[in-house]
């Protein structure tokens, strides 16, 4: 039998899969690029966030109750590996990936719901 304790512990030790994720509309192919430390918490925070009218973005909001749940897909497109040191923090790694991936897709205007950064 496992120890509950421990099994939450090594869970806790874990690390998920993390990266770059983009919320995709199939009704005009327009996308919101993020980056995320928990990829697979992500994914299921992002429905739940639209279906409740609370996602960063009004614009996608507004297109999420226009075209409906069906025609948004949520997709992983890079993600990091993950270190040896298990304290060691990715905010920095994300954040230049995300960077990278913003300059290459250009989500912004009529490409996508991501606002331009000054």
């Amino acid at each position: 039998m496992i120890d509950k304790k421990e099994a939450i512990k090594e869970y806790k030790q874990t690390v998920q899969p993390m990266g770059i994720f983009q919320i995709r509309n199939l009704a005009n192919e327009k996308i919101y690029l993020a980056s995320s430390k928990n990829l697979r918490g992500m994914a299921n925070r992002f429905e739940f966030n639209l279906d409740i009218g609370a996602h960063v973005s009004k614009e996608l909001r507004e297109d999420y109750e226009k075209f409906g749940r069906a025609n948004f897909v949520f997709e992983v497109i890079d993600t990091l590996e993950s270190k040896e040191d298990p304290k060691y923090d990715y905010t920095e790694d994300l954040k230049v990936l995300e960077e990278m991936w913003l300059e290459k897709l250009q989500p912004y205007d009529d490409k996508g719901y991501n606002q331009k950064k000054d």
